[in-house]
């Protein structure tokens, strides 16, 4: 059960529901804020996902015996193109989120 609690009675009531224009920005600065963490986060997930598949590479040839420079290099090039081609999905994503926003305002124009 939550309490609500009482304003000091020096601090300034503010009422930010009945101003539009303040709650368009607000809402302007979060989704903002949002996009940014979103990227962070995929280029992570895309990091991580390029360590795995790098570690795995090295594991399975480990695991047939196989010569360790012949593992080194082929994990290291599992890893890099894996990592690539993550990159590669992000910035097509982010031009594709671009081109449909300027169809999309170049629609609203008309």
């Amino acid at each position: 059960m939550m309490r609500s609690r009482r304003a000091h009675p020096d601090q300034m009531s503010l009422d930010w529901s009945k101003d539009a224009e303040i709650e368009r920005i607000i809402e302007a600065r979060v989704a903002i804020r949002a996009e940014t963490e979103a990227i962070r986060w995929r280029f992570r997930l895309i990091f991580v996902e390029s360590l795995m598949m790098a570690a795995l590479v090295l594991a399975a040839g480990l695991t047939l015996g196989q010569p360790t420079a012949l593992l080194m290099r082929g994990a290291f090039l599992v890893g890099i193109a894996c990592f690539a081609s993550g990159m590669l999905l992000i910035v097509l994503s982010g031009v594709t989120c671009n081109i449909l926003d300027h169809v999309r305002r170049r629609r609203r124009r008309s």
